[in-house]
């Protein structure tokens, strides 16, 4: 993995000269990784850590899968939105080094909640009243496109491909689709119809009776100016004290109503762990080696030179369809 040369330091989010920050096709993109998120669904998992900081794999955390996939897709400026447990991911970040994101200008930025930023006073809050929270930070930064990331999805994906894709087709939105994986209920996710262009002509968030199993990944990238008027005009409509709520409440139906939304198709392995049943079944898929993206060719999904204390088995101990944490000691049978 490539290193910087420079070294952190205190800088402002608007910080270095103008029109400094990743361009892909002359534009200027911006990467926000939703990582607040309460995890509750996933039990004691999640009792004393951010659902994103939860490991994977044994040794990795969800967070690593699209951190990783920002630095091979050339994106450096990325913004971590915290809200829950920051202590837990905030040691794991450690200044986005194991990334190749510890720049003088850009790289991580990570977003604990402030006074203009929360959220928590909001009724039914989601995830947009996330990213209009930060809408003035956007548009301080000057982003021509914003991609728009979960921290809980295992998978690998080229973001800088579908930025192309997205210029390509004009839309305002482009979200990342995938077949629904085996053994998940569509009522989970957002389900998209497309016409044969690409086009999303239709949108349902979670649900009750789904029409289909193409489902959406939660990768969205966005025309920043589009998001950021759509996020007021919904902000606008929206009684006080209420919330905008998630993506799919409000905000992605609008671009679809509007016919502005594409979809781009994934073609791998993903799933989203945040539910106990998928998390097992993640770590399933791992060990019978079922394209689970960890540690492939190329796309090295942690830095290895991160020191890992070895795990140990003592005599006699015995490891069955199991995956062992560095630092562990087992005695028994596992």
């Amino acid at each position: 993995m490539t290193r910087s040369s420079s070294r952190p330091s205190a800088r402002s989010l608007s910080s270095g000269p103008a029109g400094r920050g990743t361009r892909i096709g002359g534009q200027k993109v911006l990467v926000l990784i939703l990582a607040g998120g309460k995890g509750q669904r996933l039990g004691v998992l999640t009792q004393e850590r951010a659902k994103p900081a939860l490991t994977f794999g044994g040794t990795y955390r969800l967070i690593d899968f699209a951190l990783s996939n920002c630095m091979h897709s050339g994106l450096s400026d990325v913004w971590v939105l915290e809200e829950y447990q920051l202590h837990s991911l905030n040691d794991h970040l450690t200044n986005g080094r194991p990334w190749d994101l510890d720049r003088t200008h850009g790289g991580l930025e990570v977003l604990p909640p402030s006074p203009d930023t929360l959220t928590g006073t909001l009724e039914d809050a989601g995830n947009a009243d996330a990213l209009h929270a930060h809408a003035h930070l956007i548009r301080a930064f000057g982003a021509d496109v914003v991609v728009v990331l979960s921290a809980d999805h295992v998978y690998t994906l080229d973001y800088a491909e579908v930025i192309r894709e997205h210029a390509r087709t004009g839309a305002e939105v482009t979200m990342v689709t995938t077949d629904l994986p085996a053994g998940e209920d569509a009522s989970r996710f957002g389900n998209v119809t497309l016409t044969r262009g690409g086009r999303v002509k239709r949108f349902e968030y979670k649900p009750e009776r789904p029409r289909g199993e193409q489902i959406t990944t939660e990768v969205f990238v966005y025309s920043a100016p589009a998001l950021l008027r759509t996020l007021d005009d919904l902000r606008a409509d929206t009684p006080a004290g209420k919330g905008l709520g998630d993506f799919g409440h409000g905000l992605i139906p609008a671009f679809v109503k509007a016919k502005t939304a594409r979809a781009y198709p994934l073609g791998g392995y993903w799933l989203d762990v945040g539910l106990p049943g998928a998390y097992f079944r993640a770590h399933q898929d791992l060990l019978a080696g079922r394209s689970v993206p960890l540690d492939a060719p190329d796309w090295p999904v942690l830095s290895s030179s991160i020191p890992r204390m070895p795990a140990r088995l003592e005599a006699g101990a015995r490891v069955e369809d199991s995956l062992i944490s560095y630092g562990c000691r087992v005695a028994g049978r596992v």
